[in-house]
């Protein structure tokens, strides 16, 4: 019975254990504002802290969100990331911010997902199609319809998407749960691989033709987050 009684509650410690790595660890002091200057900084959760006595209001201020992103690109979409990167004071924080523009007519954040974060998003313009679609088996698509002041869940780690349905562009903010919360964009990973991955496999996988497989894999895969710092 002892041992039993051992065992369980050896499965619950294990189980907390997961369930308190599973996301960014909790911060151990007021900030820890990111530097590169690793002279007398301390390293913590990933970063190097800044002398504290060195600590500004600047190191936890952004401007700049107002302004519109590039979205001539094939997927008609731009994303501008507000990380650690970008202010120093979100680091152990837990949470990035991102504006999403989206070209009238069709601009897509392409499916994809956030390997270590879940996210909220609020249209603040246009006309917003988003969805997720949950793991195996069921592979069921939860979507709607966004309009201006409409917030919308994707849960963690799940694949979901947006798609500017209006004939005019389109705004959105996300938050998410992470301060790294990395993206994998699907078909950039299936198709972009480097070096590619063997076409006999995603011909079998996706029921493809093995012609138009090495056609997809000679494509240029647009990311939209290129130019900022998912990691």
């Amino acid at each position: 019975m002892k041992v039993a009684n051992f065992l369980v509650a050896l499965a619950v410690v294990a189980l907390a254990s997961s369930f308190a790595t599973a996301y960014d660890p909790s911060p151990l002091q007021d900030f820890c504002v990111a530097t590169n200057a690793t002279k007398s900084a301390v390293f913590l959760n990933g970063k190097f802290c800044k002398d504290p006595t060195r600590v500004t209001a600047d190191d936890f201020f952004f401007s700049g969100l107002n302004v519109a992103g590039d979205t001539s690109n094939q997927l008609g979409v731009h994303i501008n990331i507000i990380d650690a990167d970008v202010i120093p004071g979100l680091n152990t924080n837990g949470i990035t911010l991102v504006r999403i523009d989206y070209a009238a007519n069709g601009g897509l954040n392409p499916p994809h997902n956030h390997p270590r974060a879940a996210e909220i998003l609020t249209v603040l313009k246009g006309t917003v199609y988003a969805g997720f679609v949950t793991s195996n088996p069921d592979h069921r698509l939860f979507a709607k319809v966004l309009k201006p002041g409409d917030v919308f869940l994707f849960p963690f780690g799940l694949i979901h998407f947006q798609l500017n349905i209006g004939k005019t562009p389109a705004v959105a903010l996300a938050a998410l749960t992470s301060q790294n919360p990395g993206v994998n964009t699907i078909a950039n990973a299936v198709f972009g691989s480097d070096p590619p991955i063997n076409p006999n496999v995603l011909t079998k996988a996706f029921h493809l033709n093995k012609d138009l497989v090495s056609k997809l894999q000679k494509e240029q895969w647009v990311d939209p987050s290129e130019s900022d710092s998912y990691n």
